[in-house]
């Protein structure tokens, strides 16, 4: 089991800025919502404005499945809220016209989870139906691990948590990212930021399911413009 690959409920970006970040967005937290302006502004609308910030919306999950093939997955380049309304717009008109959702070729965890069980066992490492098949298995194998906590967090952000906020470092697709993940009252989503002085440079990643677009689009008009004056 390679622990290197992720580390859950881990101190990250936010722990500079707030002196307790697990208890900043319960919903009895003082200031709590100056807390979510304040998170938006740092983790999504800078990285936004430097070109940095990558919207992947994820659909296919659902009546409780958790197959790694069915899970879907669009993603658009978003510089303000306007480029986030333009995947709204696309997901209500697909909607309306009842046709498939956006959806990209890449798989986000077949792929990805295909290669670690190859990789395995071309290194001479022998796995079974259930070490392929059940995620809490995959870390028995190289890149399992990662790709598990990443299954994990797809899970929450498809059928629900009831943590408000955790943050969990893990490897991913664009190299070491920490993975702040919110499950709140006015949406539940999660943004993976590159570590430390990375952030200023490397590509950050919003993941949301389809059915969060409206009310995370309703956050971003209410909490975005705060600070274009500041």
């Amino acid at each position: 089991m390679h622990y290197t690959e992720a580390r859950e409920h881990t101190p990250g970006r936010l722990h500079e800025l707030f002196a307790d970040p697990y208890n900043a967005f319960e919903n009895d937290a003082d200031e709590r919502q100056l807390h979510i302006h304040i998170m938006l502004h740092m983790l999504l609308a800078r990285p936004m404005e430097r070109g940095l910030m990558t919207l992947r919306v994820i659909h296919g999950w659902e009546n409780g499945g958790f197959e790694p093939q069915d899970l879907q997955h669009v993603d658009y380049a978003i510089h303000n809220v306007a480029d986030f309304k333009r995947a709204v717009n696309d997901f209500t008109q697909a909607s309306k016209d009842n046709i498939a959702f956006p959806a990209d070729d890449d798989a986000l965890l077949a792929s990805p989870l295909n290669d670690a069980i190859a990789n395995a066992e071309a290194d001479g490492q022998p796995l079974n139906e259930e070490t392929r098949t059940i995620p809490a298995r995959w870390p028995a194998f190289e890149g399992g691990l990662a790709l598990y906590t990443l299954f994990k967090m797809y899970h929450r952000l498809v059928y629900g948590e009831d943590e408000a906020y955790r943050c969990t470092q893990c490897y991913t697709s664009f190299g070491l990212r920490e993975i702040h993940e919110f499950h709140v009252e006015e949406g539940e989503f999660a943004l993976l930021i590159p570590i430390g002085k990375h952030f200023i440079s490397e590509p950050s990643l919003l993941v949301l399911h389809e059915s969060q677009l409206d009310p995370i689009e309703q956050l971003l008009e209410e909490s975005i413009p705060l600070f274009h004056n500041f």
